[in-house]
């Protein structure tokens, strides 16, 4: 299609649909909580996605940083229906995928086919992280997740020691996420020591 001819009107009505329900995802909070104390969005997890892929991808080779970029956007799409589930509330016996899934397809029922089949075989493609796009887009997630626990204002109890074992199936897959979580594993190492009092006060590292 040229870019001087109009959209295809009952198009551009299916897209602004979609846009319009997806943006669930701003009031879909996760358990991870800003700096400032409150608990973020799926949106906001989403957006720092996209830019931590975005300013490590010089280091990545044979990368199609779009297809990365594209995955990245559309990894939690279903939570717009389903809401955030925590990691350690996630059961590999629960049929959680699949209501994924369904949500999946109830989101994207405005799209034209087109982009409805596009945006669902990037979410299938997320989910099976089997190209390297995937893998990387995975292993980001549970990056920028520990990033968001080691920055967060958390309540009192919080599990640091979770975050040591979290996503690492995905994180030692690859060596600039190994380096990654490398050093994410080291801090929290420290802030768990700070919280447990086991540093002195000029040692306490600041949550970030």
């Amino acid at each position: 299609m040229s870019s001087d001819q109009p959209i295809d009107p009952e198009r551009l009505e299916g897209v602004l649909e979609f846009i319009q329900a997806a943006s669930a995802l701003k009031d879909t909070l996760r358990t991870g909580r800003t700096a400032g104390g409150r608990q973020e969005s799926t949106a906001e997890h989403s957006w720092r996605l996209c830019l931590l892929a975005m300013l490590l991808a010089d280091d990545l080779e044979r990368i199609d940083l779009l297809r990365l970029l594209q995955l990245c956007v559309v990894h939690d799409l279903a939570e717009a229906v389903t809401g955030d589930v925590p990691a350690p509330c996630q059961e590999a016996t629960d049929n959680r995928k699949a209501r994924e899934r369904e949500a999946l397809r109830q989101l994207c029922t405005p799209l034209p086919d087109d982009l409805r089949r596009r945006v669902e075989s990037l979410c299938a493609e997320y989910d099976a992280g089997c190209t390297p796009e995937s893998l990387l887009a995975k292993g980001f997630d549970k990056i920028e997740t520990m990033l968001q626990h080691l920055l967060g204002a958390n309540p009192a109890g919080f599990d640091y020691e979770f975050n040591l074992a979290y996503g690492r199936a995905v994180t030692d897959r690859h060596p600039l996420l190994r380096q990654v979580r490398s050093t994410l594993d080291a801090r929290m190492r420290r802030r768990i020591e700070a919280e447990k009092g086991e540093l002195p006060p000029a040692a306490k590292p600041r949550a970030s």
